[in-house]
């Protein structure tokens, strides 16, 4: 394949993953907006956040057990008219049961991109998956720069929020079209043996990388998503905050290599669950302009936790091949599709007790954030124990990396 070739591949996965990322950024955006047209509480909010991380999960394990017979291309096609179909049905939407079929698909298409670009970039550039992993997921907070900009700046021009999600109806078709002129190179460095593959996500090593995914993936998404909802009335601006957060991500990811390469994964994985913990407590606990400096410290804290962790499932369960990389995203998916709803009674919750206290009106809302922010701080703090015990564990004598899928081996 010629490097023009392979850099517009490369290119129409990236744009994909924009639109997925838009898609979080602008439906953090408008939930308040959502909750004022059809009159739904935070709970019925969490469900619809919760169908669109459901759909994730679904796509990516189906699309990773079928990847060695359908291919990359195929996958992003499914991507592409799910993303057209969920997002004409959110347009139209009438209530709470229409906006959760269209928040699945919508959910379903953002899976079925990983499912489909995670192994193609992993293939194409199988030399440095790592590091070209990163540098794909810049797109992930470069998207939600972008939808949250955009987000804001249509919110602040009088637009509804059917206007912000035909926005993202553009860069959908302009990546569409590039997969469908453009041909696929034929699999040749991850595993395609569906036998094999199966047998490595059962390795160890590839069930604790699960067990972290889940919470690392609740620490960034879940916090993110409710942004709006739980720093709506601290005195900083909700959309601003997550543009900063995910502008510093796509930063950050983007000249991942030279931090890889001098520490290894784990430890940055280690150090970013230290920063996000500090950053997302800090943030419970300060209003007005101090939000801003506590968000960039979450920010720095989350930016690795997932193009890292794939990246390690790419490189140390190389068996694993397509599924396992699909897989590990949809495991993260799942399990913010599960707390998404908790989150949301979380809030409820926290403004009735705040309510009770005869705490001042305009305070409520403000007390029931921080509260649920303080909730959230315990993610990352489990991530710390996490990643120490998975750092020592790495660091015992390699029994044989291509019989056992890396377990043992030096990360």
């Amino acid at each position: 394949m010629t490097e023009q070739a392979r850099q517009r591949l490369f290119t129409a996965s990236c744009l994909a993953l924009t639109v997925t990322a838009m898609t979080f950024a602008i439906r953090a955006g408008i939930l308040t907006q959502l909750s004022d047209a059809y009159g739904l509480n935070d709970r019925q909010l969490g469900w619809i956040n919760a169908m669109a991380f459901l759909g994730f999960p679904v796509a990516t394990m189906f699309g990773g057990l079928l990847y060695n017979f359908l291919g990359a291309k195929r996958l992003i096609m499914l991507a592409f008219s799910g993303h057209v179909v969920g997002l004409l049905l959110t347009i139209g939407a009438t209530g709470f049961w229409t906006l959760l079929i269209s928040s699945f698909c919508v959910g379903f298409a953002n899976g079925a991109v990983e499912a489909g670009c995670n192994p193609l970039v992993a293939d194409l550039y199988h030399n440095k998956k790592t590091v070209m992993l990163n540098r794909f997921h810049v797109w992930f907070p470069g998207g939600i720069v972008i939808g949250a900009l955009a987000s804001l700046g249509l919110t602040n021009l009088g637009f509804g929020w059917e206007v912000q999600i035909a926005v993202m109806l553009v860069p959908t078709i302009v990546y569409g079209i590039m997969i469908f002129s453009q041909p696929f190179p034929t699999t040749k460095h991850i595993n395609t043996s569906t036998g094999a593959n199966l047998r490595a996500i059962f390795s160890p090593l590839f069930v604790f990388l699960s067990l972290c995914m889940t919470v690392s993936a609740t620490t960034e998404l879940g916090t993110q998503q409710w942004i709006e909802r739980m720093l709506g009335a601290s005195g900083a601006s909700p959309m601003l905050i997550m543009a900063m957060v995910t502008g510093i991500m796509a930063i950050g990811r983007f000249f991942a290599a030279p931090l890889i390469r001098r520490l290894n994964p784990v430890g940055v994985l280690w150090v970013s669950s230290l920063l996000a913990v500090s950053g997302v407590y800090l943030m419970s606990q300060v209003s007005g302009v101090l939000v801003y400096p506590s968000a960039v410290l979450f920010a720095l804290g989350v930016t690795y936790f997932w193009p890292t962790t794939v990246g390690l499932v790419a490189e140390r369960v190389p068996n694993s091949g397509a599924l396992g990389m699909s897989l590990i995203a949809g495991i993260g998916m799942f399990a913010v599709s599960i707390w998404n709803p908790i989150i949301g009674g979380w809030i409820d919750s926290a403004r009735a007790q705040a309510t009770l206290a005869a705490v001042d009106a305009a305070d409520v809302e403000r007390l029931a954030g921080q509260a649920t922010l303080e909730r959230m701080a315990i993610f990352p703090a489990v991530l710390l124990i996490l990643y120490a015990v998975l750092y020592f564990w790495q660091r015992r004598p390699a029994v044989n990396p291509s019989k056992a899928d890396g377990v043992g081996s030096h990360v």
